[in-house]
């Protein structure tokens, strides 16, 4: 009995901890990943207009090799700010309102699951291949 009840305990936490990316659809991402990819790559680490987004998730804020970032960003991640799916999911929303003089000229994704897609193919984008 208390292995069961240990069991389903386990289960129901590692439910609670699963990221919100998890309900997103990665090709479905990829689609919504048209409207950024002017400006980011998802799957080369090469620089464009905006940094690379490889591996973004978890990744501290404007920390990308090479890519020279707003003095915005930088002062926004300069307390050791990391891209979580969370903060992510705020700045994709409306960019300008979580780090206000952001260079980023993109407004926002109005749908949650646009963003949760987004995620989900921001996470793994060799998923849609």
């Amino acid at each position: 009995m208390t292995i069961r009840i240990l069991s389903a305990l386990g289960m129901t936490l590692s439910l609670l901890a699963t990221p919100a990316f998890a309900d997103g659809d990665a090709v479905k991402g990829a689609k919504v990943f048209k409207k950024c990819k002017a400006c980011h790559t998802a799957s080369d680490e090469k620089n464009k207009v905006g940094p690379h987004l490889v591996s973004i998730i978890d990744r501290p804020v404007a920390t990308v090799d090479g890519f020279k970032y707003s003095k915005a960003m930088t002062e926004f991640g300069a307390d050791g700010k990391v891209w979580d799916v969370e903060t992510l999911s705020i700045y994709l929303k409306k960019p300008k309102a979580l780090v206000k003089k952001t260079s980023m000229s993109f407004s926002g994704l109005k749908k949650e699951k646009d963003i949760e897609n987004l995620l989900a193919y921001l996470q793994d984008p060799s998923a849609v291949k």
